[in-house]
């Protein structure tokens, strides 16, 4: 596969992580402009915000989670040259389901919707290193 289509689907989940971060920047500076947090201790900078700046700041910070597993896995496909259709394809279902994850998080936030789009995001990625170790070990 070419490297253009092994990046493309992490370029689309960086634009994913910037706009929930900068989605989160315009909640609570709206916030903040209309009174709506609490601080809670000044000390320690505990604020309360309101129910749409908690879910997105929840969302963003989620980002940091299981993604940062697809980002090395990348990596080393690239480097190893173990990425092909199938890895590809995985990916696309991978950051797809990130999406769909965020989505129904910052919106509805239907906790099984948003568990089903996590699994489906965590057996993928689960299932890409498993593939990727074997071929790596068996070679």
């Amino acid at each position: 596969m070419s490297v253009q289509a092994v990046l493309l689907p992490v370029f689309v989940q960086v634009v994913l992580v910037f706009v929930l971060g900068i989605w989160l920047g315009v909640a609570r500076y709206r916030a903040a402009k209309r009174g709506e947090i609490q601080v809670v201790d000044e000390a320690t900078t505990q604020v309360v915000w309101p129910r749409q700046a908690t879910l997105l700041d929840k969302c963003f910070k989620n980002q940091f989670e299981m993604p940062v597993l697809f980002y090395v896995l990348v990596i080393l496909a690239l480097a190893t040259r173990q990425a092909d259709l199938l890895f590809v394809v995985m990916s696309w279902v991978f950051v797809i389901s990130r999406i769909a994850h965020a989505a129904v998080f910052t919106t509805i936030n239907k906790v099984r919707l948003r568990f089903a789009a996590y699994l489906v995001g965590t057996v993928t990625l689960l299932a890409m290193w498993v593939i990727y170790a074997f071929r790596i070990l068996a070679a």
